[in-house]
């Protein structure tokens, strides 16, 4: 009975058992079913990196990285940021009228006190000497004839001041603040010779008053050479509204310039209805000068080295370091991942002003796959229109001037004279796009960019952009570079703070992020005027300039008398120096 019972019990068993077989070997078939239609884990970690076919486009291989264009637009719009124009750019608007103190030119321009200034460099760096000579002309009480243009320097343009600037038109705008003449008069029937002078960088009103009051007042025609950044970054407020009435209103190009420029930014506007302008700034003579080395091997080091050279005081360079430290132009290629990361998109036209590239074509083609609408002067003008200006290098750059001031956004890659001077121009003119690399903190996003999605990449490149855009307010007033930060000159609406939209949350739960964000963006925003105060442009350097000191300032000592030499902007009362002119003999003759 027994065996009976252990048979029905096995069978008992056997029912259950098989079902239970049939339908763990179902699931598992159809697991096995599923990982055919799943990625491989190679598949899975390609995916984590960012290819090149992403940026460009096309098929092909290639390990550069980058942002897709659609993943760039998706990306951009999820941070509800235009990219073409600031948000909060109408609640500001460029103002330099003078104050009702500030005295007409009639009032304090003295007799027989002349001068003359000789600008230095290139276009923009010229822009500023005649910007500030007109100032210095102010401070002096002064006749300023209009100023020679640099012709002996590296870039050996022979154009005068009338050949890049509307002559009359600068002179005429210019009648009630400064008495502005074409040429010095002659003296009993003579040639004028002046007496010449130097004056250190940064000079204060003051420091004017001290060094070269008293020489004008005795040879009655000075001329001051080298005449760069000559005058101090902070002056009276009337003072610093001048430099914009002379920067943005009375320094315009001349007929033929303004023409061909206008010209070149309707062909830009007829291919697109926004386009970027960048100043691409990789030139030999820039690389040379910053001290970088972009992996050329020895053939680089040594042209590069050559040309260094030309700069005595240059001091050898760690490449490394500079590039650490975000002293390194970007290259083409890098400028465009930039642009990527903040949202621009494959279709975006692009000019580029430039003059002959380093590496040529080759180092042009990664920007170029980025970015196939890629635009020079030369590429939408015929040789015969540029003709009249391509023996000229300032005229030749007075017409990427024209186009990228126009542009929609504006994009630099160096903190030379050009970008400080457009970026003073677009704050001024509404606060239009105006993007700085960090490349101090780019250099590491770029270093990792392996190592990230196409998102991250993104996130990253926007999240180290902040306060390197253009925005209203980016730069607090009175720091760095006046002609780039022309803050007594921007106006606000008076209801501004009430309506902008500066993202700003109260501080609490899940906020934390939000403040550190805030004060990565402040750290930023001092290390941009930090570093506004370096030269990152090719300029002849000069050795006097660092033994230049500034005499005790405020007074002029004439033997027995003192007089007190102050300017608040209007005039200053120089009647005793006319008075003393003996004394004044025995002291410049010592």
């Amino acid at each position: 009975m027994a065996i009976p019972r252990r048979r029905h019990h096995h069978h008992s068993r056997a029912r259950f058992i098989i079902p239970a077989i049939t339908f763990t070997s179902f699931i598992l078939l159809f697991l096995f079913f599923l990982s055919f239609l799943a990625p491989s884990p190679n598949d899975d970690n390609n995916l984590r990196h960012l290819r090149h076919d992403d940026l460009t486009g096309g098929e092909g291989g290639g390990n550069q990285i980058g942002v897709p264009q659609s993943r760039g637009q998706i990306s951009a719009g999820l941070h509800n940021r235009d990219l073409w124009s600031s948000r909060n750019s109408k609640f500001f608007y460029g103002c330099s009228n003078a104050s009702s103190k500030f005295a007409k030119a009639k009032a304090i321009t003295r007799p027989n006190r002349y001068l003359l200034i000789v600008t230095s460099g290139g276009l923009n760096q010229q822009r500023t000497g005649i910007t500030d000579a007109v100032v210095a002309a102010r401070i002096l009480n002064a006749t300023l004839v209009v100023p020679k243009l640099d012709k002996t320097s590296f870039w050996k343009d022979s154009s005068d001041f009338s050949d890049i600037f509307d002559v009359d038109w600068f002179i005429k705008h210019l009648t009630t603040d400064v008495s502005i003449i074409k040429e010095l008069p002659l003296r009993r029937g003579q040639i004028w010779v002046p007496q010449r002078m130097r004056v250190p960088r940064k000079c204060s009103d003051r420091c004017y008053i001290n060094r070269v009051l008293p020489v004008l007042v005795k040879k009655h025609a000075v001329q001051i050479s080298k005449f760069d950044y000559r005058l101090a970054n902070k002056l009276d407020t009337d003072l610093q509204k001048l430099r914009c009435r002379v920067n943005y209103h009375a320094l315009k190009f001349a007929d033929p310039i303004l023409e061909m420029g206008k010209k070149l930014v309707q062909r830009m506007r007829m291919s697109s209805k926004h386009y970027i302008a960048l100043h691409l700034r990789f030139e030999p003579d820039m690389l040379a000068f910053s001290g970088c080395y972009y992996g050329g091997g020895d053939k680089e080091r040594t042209e590069l080295g050559k040309i260094r050279r030309r700069w005595k005081t240059l001091h050898s360079s760690n490449p490394d370091k500079a590039r650490r430290q975000g002293r390194c132009p970007l290259t083409p290629e890098e400028v465009g991942l930039m642009l990527r990361g903040l949202g621009y998109g494959k279709d975006v036209h692009i000019y580029v002003a430039s003059g002959e590239v380093y590496g040529g074509e080759e180092t042009l083609a990664p920007l170029k796959a980025l970015f196939p609408n890629f635009y020079s002067k030369d590429t939408i003008a015929s040789k015969e229109e540029l003709e009249p200006f391509s023996a000229y290098s300032s005229r030749m750059a007075a017409l990427d001037f024209i186009v990228c001031d126009e542009s929609d956004v504006f994009v630099t890659n160096n903190n030379g004279n050009m970008a400080k001077i457009l970026a003073g121009r677009r704050r001024y003119f509404g606060h239009k796009p105006t993007i700085r690399p960090n490349a101090k903190k780019l250099n590491r996003v770029f270093i990792n960019r392996n190592n990230m999605t196409s998102e991250e990449f993104a996130s990253r490149v926007r999240a180290v952009q902040r306060g390197f855009m253009g925005e209203p307010k980016e730069v607090r007033p009175g720091r760095g570079e006046f002609h780039e930060n022309p803050s007594s000159c921007i106006c606000e609406d008076s209801e501004a703070e009430k309506k902008m939209d500066w993202g700003r949350r109260k501080i609490g739960k899940g906020n934390v992020a939000k403040k550190k964000d805030g004060d990565d963006m402040k750290k930023d925003i001092e290390a941009v005027v930090h570093d506004e105060n370096v030269d990152y442009e090719p300029e002849m350097a000069d050795p006097e300039d660092e033994d230049d000191e500034d005499s005790p300032l405020g007074e002029v000592s004439l033997g027995s008398s003192r007089v007190e030499a102050l300017s608040n902007g209007t005039s200053i009362d120089y009647d005793l120096f006319m008075s003393e002119e003996t004394e004044l003999d025995e002291l410049l003759s010592d």
